[in-house]
């Protein structure tokens, strides 16, 4: 993780964590600053990613179940009846990627997953548009797919991921 620092996400962040998100759409989706805040006061793992000079080089945000989130992901994944640590975002900027940042970052969510009790984590990845590379990612980590879904419409479709906490 060469030069880049852990820490929880601070409201003074939101600015830079919505540039890095909306950086990365179609791969996630494009968020206002007020969004990006209202999904922060939801989330027990809000984790950023800084370089030496302080710059938001990556993020993290997950929340567990009971939130009163309006996402239809996270919908589908409360609407199994299981206890879950979902995953909402995570986007590496280009400066960090290959540095082990996203892996250092979903550890984070592993062991809050095992401190709440939690039996699985949860996430979901575009397959339309396509991600690839998040695809690969959390299937190295151990995620398996649970079914493919249309959202937002039919404008996008989405695998629904999970992987046990252990």
């Amino acid at each position: 993780m060469q030069n880049l620092r852990l820490r929880v996400m601070r409201e003074t962040d939101v600015p830079a964590v919505t540039a890095l998100n909306n950086d990365a759409a179609p791969a996630v989706n494009v968020l206002e600053e007020a969004e990006v805040s209202s999904l922060l006061a939801m989330c027990d793992v809000a984790l950023v990613a800084t370089d030496r000079d302080g710059n938001v080089n990556a993020f993290l945000l997950s929340l567990g179940g009971g939130q009163p989130y309006e996402s239809e992901n996270y919908a589908w994944f409360e609407g199994r009846g299981v206890r879950h640590q979902y995953i909402d975002r995570i986007v590496v900027g280009p400066g960090a990627k290959g540095t082990g940042i996203g892996r250092a970052l979903y550890e984070s969510v592993f062991e809050r997953a095992r401190e709440r009790g939690a039996s699985e984590i949860a996430a979901e990845v575009n397959v339309r548009p396509p991600n690839p590379g998040s695809i690969a990612f959390h299937e190295k980590l151990g995620f398996r797919q649970l079914e493919e879904r249309e959202t937002k419409g039919g404008t996008v479709r989405v695998v629904m991921l999970c992987r046990d906490v252990y």
